[in-house]
Formats: C-alpha cells, sequence, structure tokens
C-alpha cells in the first residue's frame, strides 16, 4: 500500500488538470482490467468485469486535488492568485508551489503586514512569486489560467503518512489495490478515477451517468475528530477503521448499502467507524442523483488536517478499506 500511495501521491493534478495523474493510474491498473478509457471530462474508467448476471458497481475516487490558478500579474512580476476547491489561505502561505510544467514559486500575502486588523486574510491578499522582477518576465513563463498546487511533500511516521495531495489520492490507492487484489469479482467493478470533485462532483456526474452502475460506493477522505484543535468535532480516528458515512451535505446513503457494508465489518471482525458530517460531500452525490437515481455509499478514509500541506491518514485504514470493498464486490 506504501508504495503505490507514494506513487499517486507524487503527481500534481488540480482540478481540470487531471491528465498527468489519469496516466499515472491507467499505468498502474491498465494490467490488471479488461477496459480502460477517459472520457471527455478527464474521468479515467477502468472496468473490471464480473460473473454475468451480478450487479455492476461504479467505485469512485476523485484525482483531482486543490490548487491556484493565475488571475493577474502584476508590474514586478508577482502573480495574483485565486483558490481551485475550497482552502483557508492562511494554511498554505510560506508554501513551496508546482505548476504543472514544473515552475515553482512560493506563496506568500500583505495581509500579515498591511492586511485587515483582525488578521484574516482573503484570496485577494495571496500572491505567488516566481523569483522575476518585471511582468514580461513572468509571462514569459506564465500564463493566465496556469495552475498550481503545493510541491510534493511526504512524511512517514510509523503507519502514518502525511502529504498535501492524500485528499483524494489515499482513495485512489485503494481502489488501484482492489483492482490488483479482485481477481475474479462476483460484481462487476466499474473503477472511476473522476475529475472535478474539488469544484462540484463534476466528474462522477458525468460517469455515472454514461457507465449506468447498478450502485455506486464512493472513496474519500474525511475529517478525524481525534486532535486538539478539531472542529466541529467528529466522533472519526486514524488508526479505527474505515468510517461508514450515514450523511453528509451531498447525500444520505442508501441503507441496504450502508448496512451492507457493516455487516461485512462484523461478521468478518473488521474495524469500522459510523459517520455523520455536517457539511460537504463526496461523489455519492452525484452517483446518487443520476439518471432516475442510483442506490450510493460513501467509504471515508480517516484523515488528518484536510485541505491543507500535511493531510495525514493511517495506512492500516488503507489496508482495511480494500478488505471491505473486496467483501463486497465478492458477494
Amino acid at each position: 500500500m506504501l508504495n503505490t500511495l507514494k506513487q499517486v501521491l507524487a503527481v500534481s493534478g488540480v482540478s481540470g488538470n487531471e491528465h498527468n495523474i489519469a496516466k499515472t493510474i491507467e499505468e498502474m491498473v491498465g494490467p490488471y482490467v479488461s477496459t480502460i478509457k477517459t472520457d471527455a471530462l478527464g474521468n479515467l474508467i477502468a472496468i473490471k468485469e464480473g460473473k454475468a448476471g451480478g450487479k455492476r458497481v461504479m467505485l469512485a475516487a476523485h484525482m483531482d486535488q486543490i490548487g491556484f490558478v493565475v488571475t493577474d500579474i502584476n508590474d514586478k512580476g508577482f502573480l495574483y492568485v485565486t483558490n481551485v476547491g475550497g482552502f483557508a489561505p492562511e494554511a498554505f502561505l510560506g508554501k513551496v508551489v508546482t505548476f504543472t510544467d514544473g515552475l515553482q514559486g512560493v506563496v506568500s500575502s500583505k495581509a500579515p503586514s498591511r492586511g485587515p486588523a483582525d488578521g484574516k486574510i482573503t484570496m485577494e491578499d495571496v500572491y505567488i512569486d516566481i523569483g522575476t522582477s518585471t511582468r514580461a518576465e513572468s509571462e514569459a513563463k506564465v500564463k493566465l489560467g496556469d495552475t498550481a498546487c503545493v510541491a510534493h511533500q511526504l512524511v512517514v511516521n510509523g503507519t502514518r503518512v502525511s502529504a498535501p495531495t492524500m485528499d483524494d489520492r489515499a482513495a485512489c490507492a485503494v481502489l488501484i489495490e482492489v483492482l490488483k487484489a479482485a481477481a475474479k469479482p462476483n460484481k462487476t467493478i466499474v473503477a472511476v478515477f473522476t475529475s472535478q470533485e474539488e469544484v462540484g462532483i463534476r466528474g462522477a456526474a458525468v460517469s455515472a451517468f454514461a457507465e449506468q452502475p447498478d450502485e455506486g460506493i464512493a472513496v474519500d477522505v474525511t475529517l478525524a475528530g481525534d486532535t486538539p484543535d478539531a472542529k466541529p468535532r467528529m466522533a472519526v480516528s486514524l488508526g479505527k477503521g474505515p468510517a461508514i458515512k450515514i450523511m453528509d451535505r451531498a447525500s444520505i446513503s442508501t441503507p441496504y448499502l450502508r448496512d451492507a457494508l457493516i455487516k461485512i465489518c462484523e461478521d468478518g471482525g473488521m474495524a469500522y467507524q459510523r459517520e455523520v458530517l455536517p457539511f460537504g460531500g463526496t461523489d455519492a452525490g452525484a452517483i446518487q442523483r443520476s439518471r432516475a437515481g442510483i442506490p450510493a455509499v460513501t467509504i471515508s478514509i480517516p484523515c488528518r488536517y484536510v485541505h491543507s500541506p500535511v493531510e495525514t491518514v493511517d495506512l492500516a485504514d488503507l489496508d482495511d478499506c480494500v478488505k471491505l470493498i473486496l467483501g463486497y464486490v465478492n458477494q
């Protein structure tokens, strides 16, 4: 799992620019599936056929990540940016960012010295410094609309792993391991590594419509509530197993699917957690509302510091997610 995770964490893919990570995942799963393709929105769809007459289950994990997009360049060469996806700007001050072509810069803000009296900053205060002195120098390297993400870094402390792109590459790693391990599943697996989740679960909407699954399971990270500053209070912790979502703002998990996953865990003596998220959503929300409605549920990976440069998961939880999904597709 750690080796797979390292591979998918190292590749950038801000929402709408997932082509590099899609290529990496395609190379990783190609030998293990019967069909692999990319649709018009950039979703990577990998299909492993199950037994005749078995259900067709869509497994969704989004490839895209939050980041910055260039909106303007000033006369001294500094890049003004706005956010792609939702995050607190202050979490990224002082960080190195990487553009799609490999160019790097640093994130700063005028707010600490000249910002609002309350010290809070907005994206209007943020800029990226790429080491140039004039607009012309910057324009030779960057164009309006170019995207950047926090530069890759990886910290491994025992079973705990931290990186900027854990949301949702941790789930991508889970799906890759499922495809590798599911030799002859009873259900057909439609593994969709979705695009543009961070900007409105867009990729899952079109792929669920096109692939017509009987059921959908989204795999995504969720907030861990086991840190001293955790807000809101979440009854989810690292290392205590996958969290089976009851509901969030985008979906209420289909009861029979939720209960089926819980039963697999309880019958197999696997650790699991129940999750209620008072905001946010996953690809399950788009799957559930596709066509005339598709039963859907989310399996969540507990994650500390979501939408920050140090998103942290426990490898044991990822391994248990693989076992849980295999238990379902082999029923």
